[in-house]
């Protein structure tokens, strides 16, 4: 049985991890730096989110966080089972290691996403209270 039952549990957990991460002083000026346009394809269920870390965001952001399909063009983006995702941001998952085995799929120049993977060291603490609080399984190692 897959963690996220519906597109609406994903949104409302990665999503909130996300929108806190573009709010976060430690994370979010990190990843404005990288100026890139991020989509992530999540299946079971299927849904979207994309980082906007190009344009301008809105006052108290320093990125903007799109849930759901939005016709920005974007950078890289990275698909993979939501399940995975879930695994990932709870530090289980080694990027490179999900790409090797196919577990996460990236277009784009995937160097731009590596740069960016220190910036990401607080969202691993972060992450697990966000899906706790959601009653959501966490994560053997």
């Amino acid at each position: 049985m897959p963690v996220f039952a519906t597109d609406r549990e994903l949104y409302d957990t990665i999503g909130t991890l996300f929108k806190w991460g573009s709010e976060d002083p430690e994370l979010g000026p990190k990843i404005r730096e990288g100026n890139l346009v991020i989509r992530f394809v999540y299946h079971h269920p299927e849904s979207e989110i994309t980082v906007d870390a190009r344009n301008e965001p809105a006052p108290g952001s320093y990125f903007t966080v799109h849930l759901g399909p939005v016709d920005l063009k974007p950078d890289v983006t990275m698909e993979m089972e939501a399940d995975v995702a879930h695994t990932f941001w709870f530090g289980k998952l080694n990027l490179l290691t999900a790409l090797a085995r196919g577990q996460m799929r990236a277009a784009g120049p995937i160097q731009s996403i590596l740069k960016l993977l220190p910036a990401i060291k607080p969202a691993y603490k972060k992450y697990p209270e966000i899906a706790r609080e959601r009653g959501l399984p966490g994560v053997e190692a």
